[in-house]
């Protein structure tokens, strides 16, 4: 009786992640946890397989990508840049982080958030009992636009694919997009920031939170309890899946 019991429950397990994968929902806050890492190949197969994408193929680990994203330029800022500034943290992360793309203080260190807006980002993650070193930080661009100007649509373009294939290695559990631009170009949808936080998104069978950049709570402070409000969602569903057989 009880083996025919643990074959029950492993047959419906397997057909609700089979489920999730070919019908994905938008989440909120009260669903019940998802897939615990993503499939390599639903994250992969969004990348191009033309040159110059195609050579990440056989790329295998974070060093490798980086290296390969030093050596080549995409778009004009690549020549442009001081540094490339491509990601860090844990390459075995269960929380990415995702922001816009670099400011001065990154162009020149070569690493996301450093500046001041780096260290509020720092405070609001140990808020929620995340070390920075635990999770992984990275941008959508990485090179920065002249002026600290929001990046183009079709610089996006050229480097979401560099993106896809670092969530691609990591296989983070949960994604915090920090500013519009960074959920928008992720999720692929045109929608204000009020639309998009305070809720989950789904993005290959990962739970999304957006929610305002770090640099906008400096300007406006009025900013923080909302931005407290959708991290501590955060950290409670990132819970319930830690916490999930």
């Amino acid at each position: 009786m009880n083996h025919e019991l643990r074959r029950l429950k492993h047959a419906l397990a397997w057909h609700l992640e089979a489920y999730g994968r070919f019908f994905p929902i938008t989440l909120d806050d009260k669903s019940p946890p998802v897939a615990p890492r993503a499939p390599l190949s639903m994250i992969e197969s969004r990348i191009p397989n033309t040159p110059p994408y195609d050579a990440m193929a056989q790329l295998g680990t974070l060093a490798e990508l980086e290296a390969w994203v030093a050596d080549t330029v995409l778009i004009p800022l690549d020549s442009a840049r001081i540094n490339p500034v491509f990601g860090t943290g844990n390459p075995a992360a269960d929380l990415m982080v995702i922001g816009e793309a670099p400011g001065a203080d990154e162009d020149a260190q070569g690493e996301p958030f450093v500046g001041r807006a780096g260290k509020l980002l720092t405070k609001i993650l140990e808020a929620i009992s995340f070390h920075r070193e635990d999770v992984y930080i990275a941008n959508i661009l990485k090179s920065r636009p002249p002026e600290n100007r929001k990046p183009h649509a079709d610089e996006v373009a050229a480097h979401m694919p560099i993106l896809l294939k670092q969530m691609a290695l990591i296989r983070p559990k949960l994604i915090l997009c920090v500013g519009r631009t960074s959920g928008t170009s992720l999720l692929g949808v045109e929608s204000s920031l009020a639309d998009l936080r305070g809720r989950f998104h789904d993005f290959h069978g990962i739970p999304v939170m957006v929610t305002y950049h770090p640099a906008a709570l400096l300007r406006n402070p009025n900013w923080k309890r909302p931005t407290w409000e959708d991290v501590q969602k955060l950290r409670d569903h990132y819970d319930s899946l830690v916490a999930s057989p």
